[in-house]
């Protein structure tokens, strides 16, 4: 190509040039969809079972509410994806066709920007095709865009300049007519590079790039346009002062693009985006260029020349991501929806369960001491009634299995209400009850004789039984028994709830571990040897 051929011959030249045979990237298919699948069978095998807990039990419910969730998020990814294909389609008719999302608020100049660029193309003598969607048909139509003070329009638009390029005009994000919501998503999420347009009255408002998250995110290339960079004047026409409208002059242009470029990169690291997808600002007024003709010189005084060199920078990085596209609408499916979902749903609830099972464990050191201390006070008033039953036969052996009995049903009753929350299998043989030989009732003697007289024969008289040392013994046995029943509901109780742990963090570890595999596979999606 000549030396002096302008700028915008050479975009246009490149515009006609644009190759778009796609990558071999069915490997990188195959591994997304690996990752989904081993994801599932993770997530299948992951289940966090409650196994010794009651189904109303607090952690029990929030184990079930995780794996209801995880249970209804295959169907609903299938879903999801089902429903990204379909509205794909009409997105698919640009396919043999660069897309570049033409976004910014209204009075941003987008309309007047389109119709600049689609009249600089048909100067050069090649095809433009405007467009809208009526109904979620494509409509083509001769009219440009309408433009004015106020840009009003609500319905999502475009032009087709030449053969390989179509600019879509968007209304903002936020307020298309919900029956065009869905579709406007869909070719949003279609395009392959942002012209971000921001008007020179207020430049730069870096929060409108919220809107545009989920695009920066899929690594699309992100160019600033400054609009409407023109002044007024005041200037002698006809010996008389009138006001005209100039083109903003480099310095004031630089200072302002300068502006711009740090607070959107600002943003976009705030943002979590790669500032290295912005490329430098550029300034223009189609106003300008139009009045003074579209000549070379004013094209180039009017910022145009500088907007074809910035359009030929992003032409390369929008192709590279148009040419993986099918790996990227599939990677940004399993990072937003799948992954995404996730982290945002199912992460929370995990550190919520562990939470909850951390003050499970502590809360059962206190239930611990409190159902010992129940029991006692249930059985411990017991002792002088059945010792008193036991009294005339001395049997001590039925006087330990009635107690034994008494206080295995007592427990029964007290961890039922202590560790409800529990599913606990009690050992009987626990609760036995058993002394040694020298715990025994014991007789109290009494001696009658002739007070003391010599050769007096002395005798000896039961008067009745002391329990003292029985009941010490029997006090003493309790305390024990109870010690092991509590320790062995309670050791349940623990191993439920530290297996309930494992099982959680054993989850966040699937997570971990694939968030990093599908990672991963996103730097192989986007690395240039692909």
């Amino acid at each position: 190509m000549k030396a002096d051929v302008s700028l915008e011959q050479r975009f246009i030249a490149e515009v006609d040039g644009f190759d778009f045979v796609a990558q071999d990237i069915d490997a990188l298919l195959h591994a997304l969809n690996d990752w989904l699948a081993k994801l599932n069978a993770d997530l299948e095998a992951g289940r966090v079972r409650s196994d010794g807990l009651q189904s109303h039990s607090v952690l029990a419910r929030e184990a079930d509410a995780i794996n209801t969730l995880l249970g209804d998020s295959t169907p609903t990814w299938t879903r999801q994806w089902t429903d990204l294909q379909v509205a794909q389609a009409l997105a698919d008719r640009f396919d043999d066709q660069a897309l570049l999302l033409v976004f910014g608020k209204f009075n941003a100049g987008k309309s007047s920007f389109c119709n600049f660029l689609a009249e600089r193309f048909a100067a050069h003598n090649r095809p433009v095709q405007y467009f809208h969607v009526d109904a979620g048909r494509v409509v083509e139509t001769s009219e440009p865009f309408r433009e004015g003070a106020t840009e009003t329009t609500s319905r999502l638009q475009g032009v087709r300049l030449g053969e390989k390029l179509a600019l879509l005009d968007t209304p903002g994000l936020h307020s298309v007519t919900p029956e065009n919501a869905a579709l406007t998503q869909r070719f949003t999420d279609s395009a392959d590079g942002v012209l971000w347009l921001t008007s020179s009255t207020s430049p730069g408002q870096v929060q409108e790039l919220d809107e545009l998250g989920r695009e920066l995110h899929r690594n699309k290339p992100l160019l600033p346009v400054v609009t409407r960079s023109d002044e007024y004047e005041e200037d002698e026409v006809d010996g008389e002062l009138v006001k005209c409208l100039r083109n903003k002059t480099a310095q004031r242009r630089a200072l302002q693009e300068q502006d711009i470029r740090i607070r959107a990169q600002e943003k976009l690291v705030a943002m979590g985006v790669d500032a290295a997808l912005l490329k430098s600002p550029v300034s223009i007024s189609a106003y300008v260029a139009r009045v003074e003709g579209q000549t070379p010189a004013a094209l180039n005084e009017a910022g145009f020349e500088r907007l074809y060199a910035a359009l030929l920078d992003i032409a390369g990085p929008a192709l590279a991501y148009k040419r993986r596209k099918r790996a990227e609408i599939l990677l940004h499916h399993l990072e937003e929806n799948v992954l995404g979902s996730l982290q945002r749903d199912a992460a929370p609830m995990l550190v919520g369960l562990t939470q909850s099972t951390q003050a499970a464990l502590t809360m059962l050191e206190q239930q611990q001491e409190q159902l010992v201390n129940a029991v006692w006070r249930g059985i411990a008033p017991t002792l002088p009634a059945l010792l008193d039953a036991h009294a005339a036969t001395h049997d001590v052996k039925a006087l330990c299995n009635t107690l034994s009995q008494a206080i295995f049903e007592r427990f029964g009753r007290e961890a039922e209400r202590v560790l409800g929350d529990y599913a606990i299998v009690f050992d009987a043989s626990l609760a036995r009850i058993a002394l040694d030989e020298k715990a025994d009732f014991d007789e109290i003697v009494v001696e009658r004789g002739a007070g003391g007289a010599v050769g007096i024969a002395v005798a000896s008289e039961v008067a009745g039984v002391d329990y003292g040392r029985l009941h010490a013994a029997l006090g003493h046995a309790i305390r024990e028994c109870l010690l092991s029943l509590v320790s062995h509901a309670t050791q349940q109780c623990r191993a439920s709830i530290t297996r309930l742990t494992a099982l959680a963090r054993e989850l966040e570890e699937i997570l971990a571990r694939n968030e990093e595999r599908l990672l991963g596979l996103k730097s192989k999606v986007r690395s240039e040897s692909v």
